[in-house]
């Protein structure tokens, strides 16, 4: 039964509060991606290298400050992080809404960032600490299926919200998270601070943001100044010495942004290599696909979100199924048939999309062999990530796993960016849906190192979620809609977020 105790406010209460501010941060990006024509027009005069960075921008930060984020979260307790993200992230969303050129805007987009890393880890701190152990592999499916949820309508509302302007992209956020800081700031619960140790290091997320943002912006700039011309090659040689100094910093820090045990257990650094090369992958297949309806064949945004939906449709009950069968199998199998399967969908747009094509017989069957090979990939990949962390490390372990797949889609978008040119070709298209093919091939023969049943004692955790997971889909027809999101989030079926948020 849920408590009663005015201090110990019911798990469902507060799970939907904790929810609300998972939907912020998924819901923003998936709009933004669907907005990006939309913001070509208000600055024509910005090449689409300039615009990539309302996306990349947020992206870096969130990426970099996720981890340190985390282990404030520890140190400070999961509530008042949680509550200083939806501070943070409402007021930069009134700020972007207000923003008068594309630079204040990107600026803007960094200050969404720092918001949406405090409050994303928090806000699987709190659940996880809200639940007994037996219940946590439910709860960490369905943490990610409402952030999923979010994710998949956020281009059918984008499409509606843009039709009397892109602002109101950002203006949406602005209820949402007003009413979950006033009422958080009532009826969360107050969990003690896991970690009384010495604060992140900050420092060190600073060198990895400096350091991604440099590798982004050569990828991004690289054909208009030329490969080997000298500003190319002095960001090349800017990245390199920024991603050793955060090595270096790293390896000393009492409290580093990447913790030595977390790299030396194989089960979690595998996790996160396939995190990386999948989240690459990932977000240069969508951006590509939204800017194919939009641009090639002047789709309006709202039937470019409607467009979208088919392909995320597919994944709940592709996760089902993998629910079931992790444990049988291992997580390396479902990875590489769903890598098999997502760059099969790549291929086919290869081989089918052109301007004059039809949705229904070249761009649909593409989406849905992605929609099958993302339904195999991240719920499979998170599981056996998070399986692997201890109670104490829940906040910043699921930190350091969405730092990798972040930085993965900051470099996705930047390689779609380079690879379909300015202006942007066929040929520009077919060549970036093959390196993000290569990608995901990459991704499948990473998994190939993953443990499997008997194998690793380290699995037996993860092998216990997911078929927990797995058995919280059954006996229920209803099941959710199901994309990962911008922070990491997968979807699992409805039954599971159902039977893992009750209060008792």
């Amino acid at each position: 039964m849920a408590s009663t105790d005015p201090d110990h406010p019911p798990r469902a209460l507060a799970a939907v509060l904790v929810c609300a501010g998972v939907v912020l941060v998924n819901l923003d990006l998936f709009i933004v991606n669907v907005a990006m024509p939309s913001l070509a027009e208000t600055w024509s005069h910005a090449s689409l290298a300039d615009l990539s960075w309302v996306l990349n921008a947020y992206t870096v930060v969130f990426a970099a400050l996720l981890v340190p984020a985390g282990r404030l979260s520890d140190r400070i307790g999961h509530r008042r992080a949680f509550l200083a993200g939806i501070a943070v992230f409402t007021v930069a969303s009134a700020l972007c809404a207000a923003s008068p050129t594309l630079a204040v805007l990107v600026i803007a987009r960094l200050a969404q960032a720092v918001g949406a890393a405090l409050l994303m880890p928090a806000s699987l701190g709190l659940l996880l600490t809200s639940y007994p152990p037996e219940r946590r592999g439910a709860v960490i499916r369905a943490w990610a299926a409402i952030g999923g949820l979010a994710a998949a309508l956020g281009p059918i509302l984008g499409g509606l919200l843009l039709e009397p302007g892109w602002r109101w992209v950002f203006l949406v956020n602005l209820p949402i998270g007003v009413l979950t800081l006033v009422l958080g700031a009532r009826r969360l619960p107050d969990p003690a601070p896991t970690d009384r140790g010495p604060l992140p290091d900050l420092l060190g997320a600073a060198l990895l943001t400096v350091a991604i943002g440099a590798l982004s912006l050569g990828v991004v700039r690289a054909p208009d100044w030329g490969w080997s011309s000298g500003r190319t090659l002095g960001v090349w040689v800017l990245t390199l010495l920024f991603v050793a100094g955060f090595l270096l910093r790293n390896g000393r820090h009492p409290r580093p942004v990447v913790e030595g045990a977390l790299v030396r257990n194989r089960t979690y650094a595998v996790s996160g290599i396939a995190n990386i090369l999948f989240g690459i992958a990932f977000a240069g297949m969508l951006i590509s696909g939204t800017m194919w309806m939009q641009t090639v064949w002047g789709w309006s945004a709202l039937r470019t979100g409607l467009g979208t939906v088919p392909g995320p449709l597919c994944v709940p009950f592709v996760t089902i199924a993998a629910g079931r069968c992790v444990a049988r199998f291992g997580p390396g199998p479902l990875v590489v048939v769903g890598g098999l399967s997502f760059s099969a969908g790549l291929g086919w747009w290869i081989a089918r999309l052109e301007p004059h094509a039809h949705y229904a017989s070249d761009l649909l069957p593409g989406s849905i062999l992605t929609g099958i090979g993302v339904g195999l990939i991240l719920p499979t990949l998170i599981a056996t990530a998070t399986g692997a962390l201890t109670p104490d490390r829940f906040a910043t372990g699921s930190g350091v796993i969405t730092m990798l797949r972040q930085v993965g889609a900051a470099l996705g978008v930047a390689v779609f960016v380079a690879a379909v040119g300015a202006p942007a070709t066929l040929d520009g298209y077919d060549r970036a849906w093959y390196i993000l093919g290569a990608a995901t091939l990459l991704t499948a023969a990473a998994a190939l190192f993953l443990p499997r049943p008997g194998r690793d004692a380290g699995a037996g955790a993860v092998m216990a979620g997911a078929s927990e997971a797995a058995g919280d889909s059954e006996g229920s027809p209803a099941s959710g809609a199901s994309v990962p999101s911008a922070a990491g989030s997968t979807v699992a079926g409805a039954s599971g977020v159902a039977r893992a948020m009750p209060g008792s």
